[in-house]
């Protein structure tokens, strides 16, 4: 047992996030803390050790499916009854119940060691007791907290976020009640808009169970720069008292009482005050529970607000607005410290750092008005809802005023148009082509510090090809064009979309090629039932070397592994140099490849590619015939023949620089790999993944001194973990506010889910919500419905119908890709994935930028 005052926050081990919150808040001058103390977890472990009943059902639960709803509730009831009827000890009853004096009211609150953390809360999962009376009923009320540690909410959120049950231990929270005038919830940040000047404060009437359990709504006050500057005041039918004998009632509230506010805006101010004076003790933006009475705010509760979004560290103080770099990569999943500091070592631009994420700050480009002016123009064509999230915050003038006219960046200057010439795109493959021999022959005898100064000076090669100006000319050369013939198309024939059906089946997409390729590998497949029926039960990454014991084995094997020979560098989230590629994993397609070997027919690569290419050359001499009949037809069809030329030749190498990146990735993974092997086996690191924790200059560190700190890693980890729960917002503010931007369109039909057309055409299929690719199971009548795609889902793409997905933009990946498979496409659809059912019928238009819910 330990009082409030013996207890601070480096102890939670010992009286869990609850319990050390409240001993840290103890401490704190001005807050004013019922006193308590704390039934330490040496006492749920004294309880439950050895006990058999106890360790055999919590060893069963550890292999239980998240998603096994039945199993989890069965086991978890049992494990609850097992630790309600344990004894316990006289000498441990005798501590817990010593302090207890037996005319006074407590609650009774579990405080789990997972509980209350900055990257988890666990809020409501164990279970709190109110206005327990009697040193027998709070010992009672202890093992009952103890016993809430495997509530089925409890038990299923631990296994959705990975933790451990055996980690998790049960200290309880035995505090004097307080009989309030009123009680609620303060936000130091915006639990909305997460925005950190705000303060929201929430109250009732009464006990805060009231508002807890949804029986009442709660007075909302917000707070801004020491004013009150919105109230929504509730009506006030109930509240929670406590009853004389133990307990708590529902109590009708007087008539006359029900429209007054809960609270008087001195008290809210006073709240928000010394909520700002908790939130800089602790800090980070806290989540705090309070009690008014007569005129004293006491503190009975805070925790860290964990589903804000991380703010990029900013030197000057001043005012920053950032752009999220995942939404225009189509990978918004965090990444790992080596994943996010080689991405910074590739680009040229300084980008900052939240969440896991990557952000360009914006604010040097915002400070003039041409600068303003070309950053709209790029986002309304790439992102239309980074677009408008950015004019909300210029139009509010968060950045201080009117930009500049004569400081900051100016408008691009138009690329000037190389000519279209195949030969072009060929001589810039060839080059990249043969850097990477160049590579392979060099890194392969690189070990120690020779290999990691090696890298980085290699990174210079990658960042000279990437970013080689000619070949920017070259693919902005057919993006130039593609816009053009919008533009052009649309104010002469009335034509929308053309440009997606002259697109396909463009020569030189290595993307488009990948996806297609696939095809070829289901053709030597099929016609082996018995490699089909091993595929089917592949759950190892190791299947291949298995392969030729089955009929057709070996020649399926060999398919599958040229295929990996040149597109086995690819995966999800690829820019991430940490992600798992298919040379590694190469289970992750197999679901795909036997959806191609069931769905499509033999030759299915060469026909596809043979009817796009046809459907493409119809659709120009249709346009070229509309034009020529136009006044000044001639010139306007010679115009667009030059334009369409440009497109064709040209928007393929779109998808090439990326692909050289990430196939020097790869090589670069690989040989780190060896060099992790190499730290595992002289003990110097404890797995080989561990060096995905470091950023790269640490790893040199590490690979020079021959030691690791175990303890940043082991941090490092837990970061990441958390990181994962996080959404990163379209646009950051330094204030913490995050924007997600809205189409504001008036020509979407009732209840359509508005997004950007990306390619053009209407269909009508089943939904098939798929978060990852390795669950890919998908047919010719699925639409796939997805948060992102980038270049690794093409192989996808041949089988489906449509495409939707939360994240994209008219020249991303899964845009291009689609144009050229000839598949209509909606992306930036917000939520699509919570909104849209899996198997629910829907209709996309990705001619006009909408889907439809049918059923």
């Amino acid at each position: 047992m330990l009082r409030f005052e013996e207890i601070d926050r480096g102890r939670i081990g010992s009286v869990g996030g609850k319990g050390a919150h409240l001993g840290e808040l103890s401490r704190i001058e001005g807050v004013d803390v019922p006193p308590g103390f704390c039934v330490t977890t040496e006492a749920f472990r004294r309880v439950t050790a050895g006990v058999p009943a106890f360790e055999d059902r919590l060893d069963r639960l550890s292999s239980v499916d998240p998603d096994d709803r039945d199993a989890i509730a069965a086991l978890s009831a049992e494990i609850r009854e097992v630790v309600a009827t344990l004894p316990v000890p006289d000498d441990l009853a005798a501590a817990v119940t010593g302090p207890v004096r037996e005319a006074t009211a407590y609650a009774v609150r579990s405080s789990a060691t997972a509980e209350d953390l900055p990257t988890a809360s666990f809020a409501g999962q164990q279970d709190t007791y109110l206005n327990v009376v009697g040193a027998a009923a709070v010992l009672d009320h202890v093992r009952r907290c103890w016993a809430s540690l495997f509530t089925e909410r409890a038990v299923a959120y631990r296994l959705r976020g990975g933790v451990d049950h055996r980690q998790v231990r049960m200290a309880v929270v035995v505090q004097e009640m307080v009989v309030p005038d009123a009680s609620g919830v303060l936000f130091t940040a915006d639990p909305v808009t997460s925005n950190r000047q705000v303060t929201c404060v929430e109250a009732v009437l009464g006990l805060g169970e009231a508002l807890v359990s949804g029986l009442v709504n709660a007075d909302r006050f917000t707070v801004r720069d020491g004013a009150v500057v919105d109230r929504a005041i509730a009506t006030k039918q109930w509240a929670v008292r406590a009853s004389a004998g133990g307990g708590t009632r529902r109590q009708e509230v007087a008539p006359q009482a029900r429209q007054a506010p809960a609270l008087t805006e001195t008290q809210v101010l006073r709240l928000a005050d010394l909520g700002r004076r908790i939130e800089a003790h602790f800090g980070c933006p806290q989540d705090i529970e309070w009690c008014l009475t007569g005129n004293d705010l006491r503190i009975v509760q805070t925790r860290p607000i964990t589903t804000l979004f991380p703010v990029p560290p900013a030197d000057d103080g001043g005012a920053h607005v950032y752009l999220s770099v995942g939404h225009q990569q189509m990978m918004t999943d965090a990444l790992k410290p080596l994943g996010l500091s080689f991405w910074q070592m590739t680009t040229p631009r300084p980008m900052a750092e939240a969440g896991g994420r990557l952000f360009v700050d914006a604010t040097p480009m915002l400070a003039s008005a041409a600068g303003r002016q070309n950053i709209l123009e790029v986002m309304g064509r790439s992102d239309p809802l980074m677009a408008d999230a950015l004019r909300t915050v210029l139009a509010r003038g968060d950045l201080g005023g009117a930009p500049s006219a004569d400081d900051g960046p100016r408008a691009v200057p138009p690329t000037d148009p190389v000519d279209p010439d195949p030969a072009v795109v060929d001589e810039l493959i060839a080059r990249t082509r043969a850097s990477l021999a160049v590579l392979d022959r060099e890194i392969r005898t690189r070990r120690g510090p020779e290999l990691l100064d090696f890298i980085r000076e290699d990174l210079q090669e990658l960042r000279r090809l990437l970013f080689d100006p000619f070949g920017h000319r070259v693919f902005m050369t057919a993006m130039n064009a593609a816009w053009w013939l919008d533009e052009h198309l649309r104010e002469w024939l009335g034509e929308e979309g053309a440009t997606d059906t002259l697109t396909q089946s463009v020569p030189n997409s290595v993307t488009s090629e990948m996806g297609l390729a696939l095809l070829d590998v289901a053709d030597v497949v099929r016609p082996h039932p018995e490699v089909v029926e091993f595929l089917r039960g592949v759950i190892d990454d190791g299947f291949l070397d298995e392969l030729p014991r089955v009929a057709g084995g070996r020649a399926a094997r060999d398919a599958i592994r040229g295929y990996l020979d040149t597109y086995g560098m690819r995966c999800a989230g690829e820019i991430d140099i940490t992600r798992p590629r298919w040379s590694e994993q190469p289970t992750v397609l197999v679901p795909v490849l036997l959806g191609h070997v069931e769905h499509a027919e033999p030759g299915a690569s060469r026909r596809r590619f043979a009817q796009g290419r046809q459907e493409a050359w119809e659709k120009e001499q249709d346009l070229l015939a509309r034009l020529r009949a136009l006044p000044g037809g001639d010139r306007r069809a010679a115009e667009t023949k030059t334009m369409i030329d440009r497109l064709r030749t040209f928007i393929g190498y779109r998808e090439y620089p990326k692909f050289g990146m990430v196939s020097r990735y790869f090589r670069y993974k690989q040989a780190l790999l060896r060099e992790a092997d190499r730290l595992v086996a002289e003990g110097v690191l404890a797995d080989r993944e561990d060096i995905y924790y470091l950023r790269f200059d640490e790893l040199c560190d590490v690979v020079r001194a021959g030691c690791a700190d175990r303890q940043l890693l082991a941090r490092r980890r837990e970061e990441y973990r958390g990181y994962q729960a996080l959404t990163p917002p379209r646009v950051l503010t330094s204030d913490g506010e995050a924007l997600s931007g809205s189409y504001r369109r008036d020509d979407v039909p009732a209840g359509a889910l508005a997004g950007l057309a990306v390619s053009a055409g209407t269909v009508e299929g089943r939904a098939r919500v798929v978060l990852d690719m390795a669950h890919a199971d998908l047919g010719t009548d699925d639409i796939l419905v997805t948060a992102y795609t980038d270049p690794s889902w093409s192989p996808v793409f041949v089988t489906i119908k449509a495409l939707v997905t939360e994240v994209g933009g008219q020249m991303t990946h899964g845009a291009v890709v689609a144009r050229e498979y000839g598949l209509p496409a909606v992306v930036g659809v917000e939520r699509a994935t919570r909104l849209i059912r899996d198997g629910q019928r829907i209709r996309v238009n990705g001619t006009s930028g909408y889907v439809e819910l049918l059923s």
